[in-house]
């Protein structure tokens, strides 16, 4: 079946429909909903119902809506006296702790792919790309498993984590692009690659919170007589931030989180009912993204890469998460072992990294089905493993205070 104007709402309903029934008894057995969300779209796709999705800018431009009301409802739901004892803990993991994943799981990447034969050796620039994509944990996952688990976890490991998940994807994005243009390049210029990070992390940061600070003000001066237009208001205001910011060349995923997070936490007289609003939103966005991506995916494609995106989740479950955590977290005495070894657990794949592995397929790199594979199935054993095991890992670490 070929997706077009006449049957997408009706195929798109009925994917839907049956995810969020679904979804309840994925609930019961302690499934990550994402990954059901993933399987539904697997099963409908062209080696399954016979859905024909193979466009990945058009998955990427679902993609990229999703995330940001993703990380607007997240910032909008997240309130500054939970974040204020854990913000220096918190950029550290999002900035330091993407950057020391990449580079170590980019480097053991490179290796493998180097050994194990009947397989493409990467470059050292395509394997820290495949890295990049990989570094970050998604925030759709984390607050969703985290928060419909019900955990309360000792020493503000929750804040910390939703904190973490929700700033550290526009870190990896940033890598991921400034290395898609090395890979183009077949070299690196380091000064230059140093100075557009800055450039696009500064320009986001202040893009949001100069943004974030209008908005408040034009709300406060117009007073919008009805809820739904204050909606709106804020709706349109997602779009406006992300855009805006982008053609500053700066991240506009930090933007619209920096955006969501000051109008969540400002005085504004306003319909509080917007935070369960957006929680809706965010949550249709996150089984649309899902589903999108699951179509996009061939599984008659996974198995070959089955073995080395399987060395790559221990890699990073066990060496890479850990190590950058732990070095990360460092100065920060009053987080126990136990604390750094449950955050570094909670290091959950999702929709983002495979997000993000469509851009080097939109860019039209050499292997970049191939990192995209890999990508998609790192991701599903993110969700089994770690996904399904939130709340042993707490138990058993003595973190859960229930």
């Amino acid at each position: 079946m070929v997706i077009n104007a006449q049957n997408i709402l009706l195929v798109g309903s009925i994917l839907l429909f049956i995810s969020i029934i679904a979804s309840k008894g994925a609930h019961r057995f302690g499934v990550p909903v994402m990954l059901l969300f993933l399987g539904v779209g697997m099963i409908f796709g062209s080696d399954g119902v016979g859905i024909q999705f193979n466009s990945a800018a058009t998955a990427q431009f679902v993609g990229i809506i999703a995330l940001c009301f993703i990380l607007f409802s997240g910032g909008m739901d997240t309130k500054f006296q939970d974040i204020k004892p854990i913000i220096a803990p918190g950029i550290m993991l999002s900035s330091l702790g993407v950057l020391l994943t990449t580079i170590i799981t980019g480097v053991v990447i490179f290796y493998i792919t180097g050994l194990v034969t009947k397989f493409v050796t990467l470059t050292l620039a395509e394997s820290m790309l495949l890295a990049a994509i990989l570094s970050s944990t998604d925030s759709a996952s984390v607050f969703s498993i985290l928060r419909s688990k019900g955990l309360k976890l000792k020493q503000n490991i929750s804040p910390l984590l939703e904190l973490e998940s929700g700033s550290n994807d526009p870190m990896a994005y940033m890598i991921t692009l400034l290395l898609i243009g090395v890979v183009q390049a077949g070299e690196m210029d380091t000064t230059k690659f140093i100075f557009s990070f800055i450039t696009q992390l500064g320009i986001g940061a202040m893009s949001g919170y100069f943004l974030g600070k209008i908005f408040i003000f034009i709300i406060k001066l117009i007073k919008l007589p009805r809820k739904s237009q204050f909606h709106i208001f804020l709706f349109v205001s997602v779009f406006f931030a992300y855009s805006f910011t982008e053609k500053l060349h700066g991240n506009g995923f930090l933007a619209v989180y920096i955006v969501g997070l000051m109008i969540g936490n400002s005085n504004i007289k306003q319909d509080k009912s917007a935070t369960y609003f957006f929680d809706s939103i965010a949550w249709l966005c996150q089984l649309v993204m899902f589903l999108a991506l699951g179509l996009l995916v061939n599984p008659s494609e996974l198995l070959p890469v089955a073995l080395i995106g399987l060395l790559i989740s221990i890699v990073m479950i066990t060496i890479s998460r850990p190590t950058a955590v732990f070095i990360s977290l460092l100065p920060f005495k009053s987080l126990t072992n136990n604390a750094k070894l449950y955050i570094s657990w909670v290091g959950l794949k999702g929709a983002v990294p495979i997000i993000f592995a469509t851009y080097p397929l939109v860019a039209g790199l050499e292997n970049s089905r191939l990192m995209f594979n890999i990508v998609f199935f790192t991701t599903i054993i993110s969700l089994i493993i770690q996904g399904t095991t939130v709340n042993i890992a707490a138990q058993k670490l003595k973190l859960d205070s229930q």
